[in-house]
This record gives C-alpha cells, structure tokens and sequence, in this order.
C-alpha cells in the first residue's frame, strides 16, 4: 500500500512559505472533470487523497525536469511530503533539508480542503517553482543586504549594542520582505507552466485564489493581491 511520506525528521534550515491558504468559502464551479466532484465542493477525503498522489506522481518528474534545463548544479531531486504534525492550518511551503535536497510539503489541512486535482497541480507547481527560481537563496542576501544597512546606519548615529542588534534584527526582516511579492509572482508564472507541462489545468488551479483572504498591497506585504496573481496565472497559460 502506498503511505504519503511523513514530514517529521525533515530538517527545516531555510523556509520559503506561503501564507496560510484558507480554502473555506464559495468559488464559481466550472464543469467537473471526470472522477473529480465540481469545483464548488470539496473532494471526500479518499478522492482528495488518490488525487494527491496522482498529482505528487505527475507534477514531481515535470518539476525536475524543468530544474535540470533551468538551473547548473542545483540540487533538482524533489522530495514531496506531507506535514502530518496535529492542527496546522491550511499551508504549503518549499524548503531545503540538511543536505540541500529540495523540499515540498503539504499540510493535511490543505490537501483536504483542495475542490479538484488542478489546485493541488499548481500549488504544488509554484512550490517548486520557488526551489528553481533560486528564492531561498535571494531571500537570504536580501535579509543580509538589509541587516548590514541597517546596522551600519544604526552605528553611524551612535546607537549603543542593543540598538545595533535591533536594528540588524528589523534589517533582515525588511531585507528578506522587499522582494517576496516578486517571488510570489515569478512562482506563480513558473508554477503555471509545471501545471500546465504536467497535464492539469493552471486557471482552474489558481480558483483557490479567490478563496483565501487577499493581502491588498501591502507595504513590505510578503504577497501580491490575489487579482494580480490570477491575471499572472491567465496571461501565462495564454502562451501556451
């Protein structure tokens, strides 16, 4: 029998997460693709479960693939899971384990609440697209850059220890923000081709847009406002 692989032991060095994903309230239903209930509805808990590991079966080998033609020497071997740990919200995210492996994880909450295959294609298609992008890594010289701003600005006027430290602190967190919404967007371009290249439907995938609370555009916000990201989604599938 299959088991989806477990998240516990993963070792989370460095974390590219998206904002919880809250996939609660209606969405306009588009005609229900074969084995799959409409969009309106969410799948039972054994159709959300195979459509998992169909989904996991098909976007993986796409995702290493465009890795391998995309990056040089980065690390393209996926490990998906699932983070099985009690009560976590609806959430994916992308991070490394200790070895550099690329990891996509689930939350059990998310893959629940999933209304067809196409939404968990392309979540799971812009998580990997962050690992190919190289965000982790920018987002780190982003957080260096800006503590190192800060802090020297802090000591240039006369700041004691303390007010260095806390000016490094907020400058990494300033640093690490400035550039997310682009990242969000890079993912979301790069995202629609893996689920398009993976045979599932990036538009109808990205329904789950209009369901999640929209961040507007906030300054320093780490995510674009959702129309954005829909508009992003429906330009790209466009080309192909």
């Amino acid at each position: 029998m299959l088991r989806i692989p477990s998240l516990l032991g993963v070792v989370m060095m460095t974390l590219v997460a998206c904002d919880e994903i809250v996939l609660d309230q209606p969405a306009p239903q588009p005609t229900a693709q074969p084995q799959q209930q409409a969009s309106g509805t969410r799948l039972s808990p054994s159709q959300a479960a195979r459509a998992f590991v169909d989904v996991k079966r098909r976007v993986e080998p796409v995702a290493e693939r465009e890795c391998r033609a995309r990056t040089s020497g980065n690390n393209c071997d996926f490990r998906i899971v699932v983070d099985d740990r009690p009560n976590q919200p609806p959430n994916a995210y992308q991070t490394l384990d200790k070895n550099g492996r690329p990891i996509i994880a689930f939350t059990v909450s998310l893959i629940a609440r999933a209304r067809n295959a196409d939404e968990l294609a392309f979540v799971m298609g812009h998580e990997a697209a962050h690992h190919i992008r190289g965000h982790i890594a920018r987002q780190q010289q982003n957080a260096q850059a800006g503590a190192v701003i800060f802090a020297g600005l802090a000591t240039l006027t006369g700041g004691d220890p303390t007010a260095v430290q806390n000016a490094l602190e907020l400058g990494a967190q300033v640093g690490a923000r400035t550039y997310s919404k682009d990242f969000e967007l890079e993912a979301d371009e790069l995202g629609t081709i893996l689920t398009i290249q993976s045979g599932y439907d990036p538009i109808r995938g990205a329904q789950f847009f209009t369901r999640i609370p929209d961040p507007g555009d906030r300054f320093l916000g780490t995510h674009p406002p959702n129309a954005k990201r829909i508009e992003i989604v429906r330009q790209t599938a466009a080309r192909f």
